[in-house]
């Protein structure tokens, strides 16, 4: 299958649902707005955040004099649409090196996102370096080492249990004398509520920004969403340390739950950068948010 194929596929039962709550009568009243917010609290967009939703939802489509439930769907696509499109683009590139730091906890694919960020930064004629600031776990150095030599990526690292900060900083200077376009760095996976490795984050990024004013250009948080609303818990406690800028939402095609994407949007106004489906390079794309809605309602 395509990449829109599977991420349908991933979210067909959010759709099954939302396809039934329409077939089931013509009446807007409390049993069709009952049924489409479990439908969507099911789908992981959260409780608390749904109420809000459809409180907005339920005046908007009084106001419009919506009549029937396929016509009062298609308004809520339009809706869910605008709040997933957060205007936040990235900027085109500043001055040498375009800085972008991974984070994220154990097992949602960050290193498999990197490798994949660099392949498609270097068919675009970029300029690419990898460096491992992940020197906790144990592999992570090789396996992005293995990334930067499928993607025709530079390299920095160290050894193993070394200070991530002294790495970040090495690449960092190694990415501006070797003229490189993008550093990106990965990270050790760490886990929320680790507040020590939460300050290593921090001070990763104050080395940095003393090293290179305008960098980190980007802070991206790689969510995996067969973890639902605990991917909400991760986003707050990184966003709170470091200030996120974007997200990779990973592993949809395993899920049949799409809503985290809208409780992130909604909750931390920060862009999805990137959605994916599989394990493929092709299997990392851009966010639409109007195909994202159209796989999630399909109404």
């Amino acid at each position: 299958m395509g990449f829109l194929e599977r991420l349908k596929d991933g979210l067909s039962k959010t759709r099954t649902q939302i396809a039934a709550i329409v077939k089931g009568g013509d009446t807007i009243d409390d049993e069709f707005f009952e049924t489409l917010s479990e439908a969507l609290i099911v789908a992981d967009v959260g409780v608390d955040l749904v109420d809000r939703i459809f409180d907005d939802y339920r005046d908007e489509i009084k106001r419009m004099g919506v009549s029937t439930r396929s016509e009062a769907c298609a308004l809520i696509k339009e809706m869910l649409v605008a709040d997933l499109t957060v205007t936040k683009a990235m900027e085109d590139f500043p001055p040498k090196p375009w800085v972008v730091l991974v984070v994220g906890v154990n097992g949602v694919g960050k290193t498999t996102t990197i490798g994949k960020l660099a392949q498609e930064l270097s068919v675009a004629g970029k300029r690419v370096m990898l460096g491992a600031a992940d020197t906790f776990r144990a592999g992570a150095i090789e396996q992005l080492k293995i990334w930067a030599q499928r993607t025709g990526s530079d390299f920095v690292a160290q050894h193993e249990g070394a200070d991530a900060a002294s790495v970040a900083f090495d690449a960092m200077e190694a990415a501006k004398s070797r003229g490189v376009d993008v550093l990106i760095l990965d990270t050790a996976g760490r886990l929320h509520v680790k507040t020590n490795l939460m300050n290593e984050l921090e001070k990763i990024t104050r080395v940095i920004k003393r090293n290179t004013p305008h960098a980190p250009s980007e802070i991206l948080l790689v969510v995996d969403a067969t973890n639902g609303q605990n991917a909400m818990k991760q986003a707050e406690a990184f966003h709170e340390s470091v200030g996120l800028t974007g997200l990779v939402i990973t592993k949809l095609d395993g899920t049949a739950k799409g809503g985290i994407a809208l409780a992130l949007t909604r909750r931390f106004n920060i862009p999805i950068r990137k959605i994916g489906v599989g394990e493929g390079i092709e299997d990392l794309q851009d966010f639409n948010p109007v195909a994202y809605v159209d796989a999630m309602l399909g109404v």
